[in-house]
This record gives structure tokens, C-alpha cells and sequence, in this order.
């Protein structure tokens, strides 16, 4: 444990997930109260969650959950959404009120299909279509933030510690096969609403813990493909960035990992002809997209996790599993939290992508 003057400084922000590989749902107050055991890691200006397989009544749809500043924004945003999607359902998100998540701002669901004839003429993949529409409403309608877009997928996030979130967003009262959660400790950006995490775009997600040293370099580059970083947090562009790499480039997950945490040019010299050629290649090809600093992250998606730590690994990260499941946290306390028969436990290496998934027609 580190000090600076008196404050504590308990080595960054919490994260942890959970994940059937057999698609069971599991309700969100296990992760949420697992949480609690690394409350310290949070100030209380950011926690969030976001879970996977929420809205089966919906699948088809691209879920919306929107912050508005007020009743003007959310009419304002409505209009370009009728513009663009058949809203199939529109609804204030249930909430509990709590003493400790306060000053919140109007949380709106949506759940949307794009309008055929808008996406013919855009000439767009639906996904490309509603990614856009996600980034022109946070760079345009201010006021008004996206803070989760994917099918049958949401994300769950406020100002005040994760447990409180929990409690907030109802989470007891969702079922999902796949948790991830984070508990903030912001040091050099703003602790708001939209900036905290999980960072999502589509389906994917990202949680973090660390520092982003190569923001300006990352965010530079994935702003030359139409993204733009409007929430104040570093961890955004990260999110991005998988996007990029996986939805556009087509890259795996693993083979996307070994972009951002690419291995050092001397370990790839060590590794035989072929997959040494492939790791060059990807650094060659994408070396504005390495992210240097401490970091170690969560990364969901339909169907799976990833946790990685930056090369040198210079943050905390565990995994374990029993039966079927398969738990990642910050600390250890955190696995047995939520399952106190966890086993196997494995602290992935730096760099080094730790993968989960679903299995095949388990959802």
C-alpha cells in the first residue's frame, strides 16, 4: 500500500466481472455486493456495471440508455432518433431512490430499430449506422449522452460507489449471463455521470483501471475514422478502439489484445516464424494503437470477457472459476465474494489476454 501525504492511495480503481460459460443467468447483486470488499479502491465519484443477456424480449433491438440534462434535451434528442429509428419502446430506466446517489440526471431506455429506408440510404452496416447515430447525439445534442447502445446488453453507472449504483440501477431485479463491474478512484479527469465506467459502444464494453499515458496518440488516430472521445475519461477511447479493431478491421479479440498490449519487439524475436510474423505485422500495422501506462481492463462482449494488464503488468488482476463460472477481480477478495467456492485461481500475465466465452449456442 502506497501513501502520498495522508491521502491513500490504494493502487487505482476496482474492477471485476463474472460469467457463465453455459449461458446461466445469474441477477446483479452478487457483483454488486462483491464490490464492497474492494470499496476502498473508489472515492465515490464513479461506479457502474453492465450486463449481458438483460433483454431478451428486445434481442433484435439496440438498447438505449441516454443521460439528459432535462425535459428539453430528451424532446430535442427524440426528434433525430424518430428520424433515423422505429423506437420500438420508450421508457423512463427504473431507478430506486437512495440518501447516497443524489443530483441524478433523467435516465431514459429506449429500444430502437433502424429505419429501412434511412439505412438504405445510407449505405451503412446496421452497425456502422447506429454507431453514428450514437457519436452525432454526444457530440451534438448537448445535454444528452449515450451511454449504452448494444442488443439485449446495458450498462448501469452514476456518480457514487459501486455498491450504491448497484442499489440505485435495481440490479437485484436483472438476469444476465455476464456481470462486469467498476469502482472509480478518477485522478486526472472529472468524476461525472457520463465519464464513468463501463465505456461501452454497441455491444462492447470496457472497464478500467489505471492510466492511458498514450491517450492523445490513440485518440488521434481512432478520431481519423469517425470516433470522437466527448465523455471527459481516458478509458473511452479504449473502447474505440476494440471497435475499431474488431468490428471494422476484423480482428480477434486475442489478435486485438496483442495490439494494445503489444509484446515487447525482444519477446517477439523469441517466438517461433509464424506467430512472430503475425505479431510484427499487427505492430506494424497498428502502432498508434498501443497503449502504454498501468492499466489492466475487463473487455465484454456478446458472448465473452477479456482481461488484460499492460505489459508489465503493473496493476492488479485474478481470475478463478468453479463449475461453469468464471470470476476476474482486482483483488482475490473479490472472487471469493462472489462465489466462496472458487478455485483455480490464475493471475494472468502481463500482456498476456485472459478469454471467456459463452459456449457455442449456450445464448
Amino acid at each position: 500500500m502506497q501513501k502520498e501525504g495522508t491521502i491513500r492511495i490504494p493502487a487505482g480503481c476496482a474492477i471485476a466481472a463474472m460469467i457463465s460459460r453455459k449461458g446461466r443467468k445469474m441477477d446483479g447483486g452478487t457483483i454488486a455486493r462483491s464490490m464492497k470488499t474492494m470499496h476502498e479502491r473508489s472515492n465515490g465519484l464513479g461506479g457502474g456495471f453492465a450486463g449481458y443477456g438483460i433483454y431478451p424480449e428486445y434481442r433484435d433491438c439496440y438498447a438505449f440508455h441516454i443521460f439528459f440534462n432535462g425535459r428539453a434535451e430528451r424532446k430535442d434528442t427524440e426528434v433525430f432518433l424518430k428520424e433515423k429509428f422505429d423506437i420500438v419502446k420508450s421508457e423512463l430506466l427504473r431507478t430506486r431512490k437512495t440518501k447516497k446517489i443524489t443530483d441524478e440526471p433523467v435516465i431514459w431506455r429506449y429500444f430502437l430499430l433502424p429505419l429501412r429506408s434511412k439505412l438504405a440510404e445510407s449505405q451503412k452496416s446496421e452497425d456502422d449506422f447506429v454507431a453514428e447515430a450514437v457519436t452525432r447525439i454526444n457530440t451534438f445534442h448537448h445535454g444528452a449522452y449515450v451511454f449504452s447502445s448494444g442488443k439485449d446488453m446495458g450498462v448501469f453507472k452514476a456518480v457514487g460507489y459501486p455498491e450504491d449504483v448497484g442499489e440505485f440501477y435495481r440490479l437485484d431485479e436483472y438476469e444476465a449471463y455476464s456481470w462486469t463491474a467498476h469502482g472509480r478512484y478518477p485522478t486526472n479527469t472529472p468524476g461525472w455521470w457520463a465519464g464513468s465506467h463501463p465505456f461501452s459502444l454497441l455491444d462492447f464494453s470496457v472497464v478500467h483501471n489505471g492510466e492511458i499515458s498514450s491517450y492523445d496518440a490513440n485518440r488521434r488516430f481512432v478520431e481519423m475514422f469517425g470516433y470522437r472521445c466527448n465523455l471527459k475519461t481516458d478509458t473511452e477511447v479504449m473502447t474505440y478502439m476494440m471497435d475499431y479493431l474488431i468490428r471494422r478491421e476484423g480482428l480477434t479479440v486475442r489478435e486485438a489484445a496483442c495490439v494494445i498490449a503489444a509484446p515487447f519487439w525482444s519477446t517477439i524475436e523469441k517466438k517461433e516464424k509464424r506467430e512472430a510474423e503475425v505479431l510484427k505485422y499487427l505492430r506494424m500495422r497498428f502502432p498508434s494503437l498501443l497503449v502504454t501506462g498501468p492499466f489492466s481492463i475487463i473487455f465484454a462482449f456478446t458472448g465473452g470477457l477479456m482481461a488484460l494488464n499492460d505489459r508489465l503488468k503493473l496493476r492488479g488482476l485474478v481470475a478463478g472459476s468453479n463449475d461453469d463460472m468464471v470470476y476476474i477481480a482486482s483483488e482475490e477478495a473479490a472472487l471469493f465474494a462472489m462465489d466462496n467456492a472458487v478455485s483455480d485461481i490464475v493471475h494472468p500475465r502481463g500482456g498476456e489476454p485472459f478469454i471467456v466465452e459463452v459456449e457455442e449456442k449456450a445464448i
